[in-house]
């Protein structure tokens, strides 16, 4: 059973001033068949946990640690994270011009698997993920993300989660910038993922609509670069009614700490 565990984990970033604490302190544990919302206002530090995880260079962990099933995640290159088991889901995906999406997937599938999968099986394979996904079959031989919509780039994003079936997916803001009919068909991909409940979901959000789609088994609260309150999903339904604002205390007193 993987689990993620993140303990006190405290993240920097720098600026013309200096370095900027951003992340004060996450504590968070992950278990396959689990599903976590992290919830917040703009700005409380939501991404910044997804990139710290994921190991991106702009982010520096001060303290704190960060082990997939007892390993230590900050040891690794942001390669050897994502063979490990983890994936990302960006908020905004980048494009890759010159390379082709049917390479990008069996590249990076070569990579996570250890060994290329077998050509007729794959074709099977990727043929079968994108007709769930609705996705036109021609998008495989054109670049990455190169011209793509939003909606488009999220289904790409999806897409790899299906093929790669990592240990624990994080989805950063999956539902940002999405309509009502990709918002459908890229959570009814992540249901297919979580369905075999042996692995794990880290789902990043602002709003709710997506949890209208994908029920978590527990929300917690992001304010002032920490987590402030935990629940199960009916949290969600108290953040839909009443906003963020009592939080924005906890959010003044994070930052000034």
């Amino acid at each position: 059973m993987a689990t993620l565990e993140i303990k006190d984990l405290h993240v920097s970033v720098a600026t013309d001033e200096g370095p900027k604490e951003i992340l004060k302190g996450v504590d968070l544990t992950v278990k396959a068949g689990e599903t976590h919302a992290i919830m917040g206002p703009n700005g409380s530090g939501k991404s910044t946990l997804s990139y710290a995880v994921a190991g991106h260079p702009k982010y520096e962990v001060t303290s704190g640690s960060v082990t997939l099933d007892g390993v230590d995640v900050l040891e690794m290159s942001v390669d050897e994270r994502a063979r490990a088991g983890l994936f990302l889901a960006m908020q905004y995906p980048v494009e890759v011009p010159g390379v082709s999406m049917s390479n990008f997937l069996r590249t990076a599938a070569t990579a996570v698997r250890g060994e290329a999968p077998k050509l007729r099986t794959w074709v099977k394979e990727v043929k079968a993920a994108m007709g769930e996904l609705e996705i036109d079959p021609s998008f495989a031989e054109r670049s990455v993300n190169e011209g793509f919509s939003g909606g488009e780039k999220k289904r790409h994003e999806i897409l790899q989660l299906a093929l790669l079936n990592p240990k624990i997916a994080i989805l950063d803001e999956t539902d940002s910038g999405l309509d009502v009919d990709a918002l459908r068909v890229v959570s009814e991909g992540v249901n297919r993922f979580r369905a075999s409940g042996e692995s794990g979901v880290l789902l990043i959000t602002h709003y709710t609509r997506i949890l209208r789609h994908i029920t978590p088994d527990f929300v917690h609260v992001f304010a002032g670069g920490r987590i402030v309150e935990s629940g199960g999903k009916e949290l969600a339904d108290v953040l839909e009614a009443e906003g963020y604002v009592k939080y924005a205390g906890k959010q003044e007193a994070a930052s000034a700490s």
